[in-house]
C-alpha cells in the first residue's frame, strides 16, 4: 500500500493517488483534501479540512485547518494559518506566516514575512521582510524594497492600513495603523498613524497634445 493510499484510508480525501506524493515524515489530518499533482514533502502538516492542490508543492509547511493552497503554488518552510488562502501561483519563502482568514493571491511572494489575520495581498506584489498587521489591504504591485546591495531591512505595517497599488516601500520603514498609502507612491519615511502619505509626480496634462502631434507625423510622411 502506498502512502497515498494508506492516508485515504485514514479519512483523508486523495483524489488522485497515483499523481500525489506524501513524504514518510509528513501528517495529513483526516478530512483534508489532497488534489491532483500534490506533492509533500519533509514535515509538513496538513490540518483537517484544508484543501492542498492541484500542482502544488509543500516543504515543511504547516497548513491550518480549512485553509487553502491552490493551484501552482511552492511552499517552504512556512505556516498558513487556518482558514487562509494561497494562490493561484503564488510563492511563500522560508518563514512566512500567512495569519487566520489573510489571502495571499496570484503572483505574490512572501519572505520572511508575516500577514496578519485577515489581511490581504491578493495581486502581483513582493513581501519582503516584512510585518503586516490585521486588517490590512496591500494593493496588486505592492512591494518592499528591503535589500540595499548590502542588507536587508524591515517593513512594518500596522493594523488596518490601506497600500494603494503600485506602491513602493523603501526600508527601513513603518506605515502607522489605519493610514493611507496612495497609488503609484514611493515611500521612504514612515507613515503616522490615520495619516496620508502621497509619493508621486503631479499629473501635467496637454489639452490637444497627441491630435497637434498626428498631423505633425503625418505632414512629415506626406512630404516623403
Amino acid at each position: 500500500m502506498s502512502r497515498a493510499e494508506h492516508l485515504a484510508a485514514q479519512g483523508v480525501r486523495i483524489e488522485d493517488p497515483a499523481s500525489t506524493f506524501v513524504g514518510p515524515d509528513v501528517v495529513v489530518e483526516a478530512g483534508a483534501v489532497l488534489r491532483p499533482f500534490t506533492i509533500l514533502e519533509g514535515r509538513t502538516l496538513v490540518r483537517a479540512g484544508a484543501v492542498v492542490g492541484p500542482f502544488v508543492r509543500l516543504v515543511d509547511v504547516e497548513v491550518g485547518t480549512g485553509a487553502q493552497i491552490l493551484d501552482h503554488c511552492l511552499l517552504r518552510q512556512s505556516v498558513v494559518e487556518a482558514g487562509a488562502s494561497v494562490g493561484p501561483f503564488a510563492h511563500l519563502r522560508p518563514e512566512s506566516r500567512v495569519g487566520e482568514r489573510a489571502k495571499v493571491g496570484n503572483f505574490v511572494e512572501l519572505k520572511k514575512t508575516h500577514l496578519g489575520e485577515g489581511s490581504k495581498a491578493q495581486h502581483l506584489s513582493y513581501l519582503g521582510d516584512a510585518t503586516v498587521g490585521a486588517g490590512v489591504n496591500i494593493g496588486a504591485g505592492t512591494i518592499t524594497c528591503n535589500y540595499d546591495g548590502a542588507r536587508k531591512s524591515p517593513t512594518r505595517i500596522e493594523a488596518g492600513a490601506f497600500v494603494g497599488s503600485d506602491t513602493t516601500l523603501v526600508a527601513p520603514v513603518t506605515v502607522g495603523e489605519g493610514a493611507y498609502v496612495a497609488a503609484g507612491s514611493t515611500i521612504t519615511e514612515d507613515v503616522p498613524k490615520d495619516a496620508l502619505a502621497l509619493g508621486r509626480a503631479r499629473q501635467v496634462t496637454k489639452p490637444g497634445w497627441a491630435a497637434k502631434r498626428r498631423e505633425r507625423l503625418a505632414g512629415e510622411k506626406a512630404r516623403g
